[in-house]
This record gives C-alpha cells, structure tokens and sequence, in this order.
C-alpha cells in the first residue's frame, strides 16, 4: 500500500518537522495572540498556520494518490469547516488531522502539546504520524509495519507493547488533570494499587505505545482528530483503544474506536 512505501514516510516525516518549525516559531514568542473559539476552546495562530500547512500538502497528495489507487480521499480536520457526512460516508481514506492537540497545554507554555496526522481505511486507522514539538520527538504507526519513535538526532526504535504483562496488578494509569472527572476516578479507583501519571494531548496514548503507561481512560469527550494518529501508533505497537462499557471489565472490551462517523466526537474510550 501506498502509506507503507519508504518515501511516503519519509515525506511524512519531513511534512511535521515543518510543522514543528512553524508551531514552536509562535510558541516561542510570548506576546502570541489567543482567541476564543464558540465552543469556548482557545485558538493560536499555531493552530491556523500549522493546518494550512498540511492540509495544502495533503490536498497536493490527494489529487496523486487518487489517481494511484483509484479511490477517493478526504480531509477532515478540527480547524476546517468539514464536508456533511452524506458527502463524505463514502470516501475510501480520510485524513484525521489536529494540527495542535493541546492547545490550552500550549497557551499555558507546558510543552505537552502534539501535532496530530492520521490516515483511516474507512473507519479504521492506517496510519498515524504525531509529533511533540518541544522535544522533536515523532512517533508514527503503519498497518502491517509497525509502530516507531524517531529520536531528535535521528535515531528510530521500534514500539512493542508488552502485553505479557497483567495490568490488573498495580497498573500505571495515565490520565489528564483537567479532565479527570468523576467517572473517570471511579474507573480508576477499581484498581486499589496503581500509579497515576497526568499528561496532557495524545502524549498519552503514546506512554501506552512506548510501554510508559499501562491503561488510558478517556471517560470524556473527544473528537476524532484528537485521537487517530495516536490511535494507529497504539494499534500498531500491540495495542488497542476500545469503546468504554461501564458494565464490562478492561478485558471483556471487545469493539474499537472508529472514525468517520456521522457524530465526529468519539465514544469514551479505554486504551491498554
């Protein structure tokens, strides 16, 4: 496929260093603006300039891999106003994109913030390429390759989940501080000897692909472009992200997070 060929990587890859330049050029200055969105979430010029960026870059691409494989391809992204589902249920690939997840992590200068692309087969991911800016590190994941992390000075290391492991037994459990409701504490609470870790954005899907984490719960909302491209980092190291049943236990979970919906926010979620 084409999202397995080397120079697609590497054009990837080469695609979100640029977007890592353009995000901490702002970032860097303290007098950035901040807006208010209607959903009263912020926006920086990091958001609107970094989706300009890959979505002029994947509309170029598009228009190529359309006429490689014959099918069609969309983009859907927090930042863009997005096609009605009747006008996208069809489409063969979509590109999930957040081109800042984390944003309030961003305005409040933490670091923990990540550029977001990913690529879903109907509803399923593909494909996966998240960056964290402040520290150069990118992650990626490939149906039928793998999952890896690229160092700053270049090194790659593969990604495998270990799942010979029995999370029921003192778990790390990573959550975010600002969304740790209180459905989300008596989830945890289940485990009566675990570590809480707190990160903001996709990071912490990745702790979970790099083995920093054992079980994610997202008993929130969230939107598809939040979670796709660290969603096939995960799926592709081993692991899963599974729709929350309150009712099931971790490993009675058997349906997983789809994207493309109709409603583009996801279900909650347990990733382990």
């Amino acid at each position: 496929m084409f999202y397995t060929n080397s120079e697609f990587i590497d054009e990837m890859v080469n695609l979100i260093k640029e977007c890592n330049d353009i995000v901490m050029k702002i970032y860097n200055n303290p007098n950035f603006d901040v807006l208010m969105k209607e959903d009263n979430t912020p926006l920086t010029d990091a958001d609107k300039e970094c989706n300009q960026h890959i979505c002029s870059f994947l509309r170029l691409k598009n228009k190529i891999f359309e006429e490689i494989t014959g099918k069609t391809f969309g983009i859907i992204s927090e930042e863009n106003k997005n096609l009605d589902y009747n006008e996208r249920k069809n489409t063969h690939y979509s590109w999930l994109i957040d081109p800042v997840d984390g944003t309030k992590e961003f305005v409040k200068r933490n670091g923990q913030f990540t550029i977001n692309i990913g690529l879903v087969e109907g509803e399923v991911p593909v494909y996966g390429i998240v960056s964290i800016p402040v520290s150069g590190e990118i992650y990626y994941g490939i149906k039928g390759v793998g999952s890896f992390k690229r160092e700053i000075k270049g090194n790659i290391n593969k990604l495998r989940i270990d799942r010979n492991k029995d999370i029921s037994l003192n778990p790390k459990i990573v959550a975010s501080s600002s969304h740790l409701n209180e459905d989300t504490k008596k989830f945890i609470e289940q485990f009566k000897e675990h570590e809480l870790v707190s990160v903001g954005s996709s990071i912490k899907l990745l702790y979970i692909a790099e083995n920093k984490a054992d079980i994610y719960p997202r008993i929130a909302l969230t939107s598809e472009w939040d979670t796709c491209a660290a969603h096939a980092v995960v799926k592709y190291a081993g692991g899963r992200v599974f729709i929350f049943d309150k009712d099931k236990l971790c490993n009675e979970l058997t349906d997983e997070v789809k994207y493309n919906k109709e409603d583009l926010l996801n279900p909650f979620f347990v990733c382990f």
